[in-house]
């Protein structure tokens, strides 16, 4: 049979996971991103938490320890393209959870060969139309170094190589997504109005013309008498 395996859990759930407030925070963080679950979003901020702990950790240590350790951490996460390479750990405890999200294979391709939503994005990596250097990675919460980054790119038979290359296409570039086309309902709107003008200018002619004989009826009577 072997040996049993101790997992560990790499994620937890909030403290209030019913908060009105967080769960709305939540399911925007699932739409921006193009998250299947929340256990994704969990997975990350617990990560988030490990990353800012080690920081503060070494805030606490002797200079000359701090020295030798803090490199290390930086480094390591320059690598992966959360912070700068001149960051301090002033930059890791400021780090947000959509500076993790931004380093995701899923994120990255969205914007490299843009997708118009996270969840096409997602549909490509997924059914493996995404090379990372010269293999297939299929995973969307793949962290992309930045190293591999210039090397992500779709699979040469890909559907989408046709697909995103049209400008009419439904996968097009966002800058055309919002383009609004002129109607001409406003012209239609001034002529149906125009009629209604002339009956209200021509409605005080008419009582006018109405009015005139009855003045004529009463002069015969005046000249009478």
């Amino acid at each position: 049979m072997g040996d049993t395996k101790n997992f560990r859990r790499v994620w937890k759930k909030p403290k209030r996971p019913l908060n009105f407030e967080l769960k709305m925070e939540e399911l925007k963080i699932l739409g921006t991103f193009g998250l299947k679950t929340k256990r994704e979003l969990w997975k990350t901020r617990t990560e988030l938490s490990r990353v800012r702990n080690q920081a503060r950790s070494l805030l606490a240590l002797r200079q000359e320890i701090r020295e030798k350790e803090e490199p290390i951490l930086l480094n390591s996460l320059y690598k992966v393209g959360y912070v700068q390479s001149d960051a301090t750990l002033d930059d890791v405890l400021n780090l947000e959870i959509d500076d993790l999200f931004s380093r995701r294979l899923q994120t990255v391709v969205q914007k490299k060969f843009y997708f118009k939503t996270p969840y096409q994005a997602r549909q490509a990596v997924s059914h493996g139309h995404v090379l990372v250097g010269d293999r297939i990675v299929n995973i969307p919460s793949y962290v992309v170094s930045v190293d591999e980054e210039p090397n992500v790119k779709l699979t040469s038979e890909s559907v989408f190589n046709e697909i995103l290359s049209k400008p009419e296409s439904d996968l097009g570039s966002p800058e055309t997504e919002n383009i609004e086309i002129p109607t001409e309902a406003p012209a239609e709107e001034v002529k149906a109005e125009a009629p209604a003008e002339e009956v209200k200018a021509e409605a005080p002619a008419e009582e006018v013309k109405a009015e005139a004989p009855a003045e004529e009826k009463v002069t015969p009577e005046k000249s009478s008498n």
